[in-house]
């Protein structure tokens, strides 16, 4: 009877140690997959940053390239240095185009 008694409270004892076990398995699991998660949220944070610079730099770029391209701008550029000028009306001829059959 002292046999039996040692055996199923050894038997009680491994089932807690198995139970414990699996607990602190799945908790470190479940704390894994969050830290990863985690991981993820900073790491998509950070694409998102960096995608909104990049757009705010492409319409500040695109702006200053508008600009740089203006009749004004250019106009005075090419006239200071390549020596060229804007005809008068009476020097420009309008060359119609043959409609295409």
């Amino acid at each position: 009877m002292a046999a039996a008694r040692v055996k199923a409270g050894g038997r009680g004892r491994l089932v807690v140690g198995l139970v414990l076990l699996g607990f602190v398995c799945v908790a470190s699991g479940v704390i894994w997959r969050r830290s990863v998660g985690y991981a993820g949220a900073r790491a998509l944070a950070d694409l998102d940053r960096r995608k909104k610079a990049l757009e705010d730099r492409r319409v500040r770029l695109t702006a200053e390239i508008a600009d740089l391209t203006s009749r004004e701008k250019l106009g005075a550029r090419v006239e200071k240095e390549l020596d060229m000028h804007v005809p008068p009306d009476s020097g420009v001829i309008m060359v119609s185009r043959k409609p295409a059959k």
